[in-house]
């Protein structure tokens, strides 16, 4: 079956937020500096430490959210072209591929090591750090039906 795909800035912004808050290191440093301002406002509430400390623990929160969440989504947008080209999306039981004027890729679903879906899109990883987003717009529910179908089953 063949689709054509688009993407839209602030779906694609949307779907490389869940990407990047869901690596492990991302999540990791997230934790840390949670549990760094938490700790910070018990002492602080205590007084057991100055204000400094809650200060550059919430500076650091702020900043970190800040980059991940509008930063880098949009660096991400702005340097991959891949999001302002038209595709067609094509899929059978034994892979994928898409075709646009900027070239063509193709993957079996067996190179998908794993998958999730957001609002908008199928995230498809090869990878820890490699990974497709295909818009699910213009695919009729039916087929995102059949291709989580053959993800399930891969």
């Amino acid at each position: 079956m063949a689709f054509s795909i688009s993407y839209n800035k602030s779906e694609v912004l949307q779907a490389l937020r869940y990407h990047f808050i869901k690596q492990k290191e991302i999540k990791s440093l997230m934790i840390f500096v949670n549990v760094y301002a938490i700790i910070t406002a018990v002492l602080l509430f205590m007084k057991k430490i100055r204000p400094e400390p809650f200060l550059l623990g919430s500076i650091l929160w702020i900043l970190l959210m800040a980059f991940f969440w509008f930063v880098l989504p949009n660096l991400f947008f702005r340097k991959t072209t891949l999001f302002k080209e038209n595709w067609k999306f094509n899929y059978n039981q034994n892979g994928a591929s898409l075709v646009g004027t900027l070239g063509e890729a193709n993957w079996e679903w067996d190179t998908v090591t794993h998958y999730f879906e957001s609002a908008y899109f199928f995230h498809f990883y090869f990878s820890p750090k490699s990974f497709f987003l295909i818009s699910k717009t213009n695919i009729p529910y039916e087929d995102q039906h059949i291709i989580r179908g053959i993800l399930k089953d891969k």
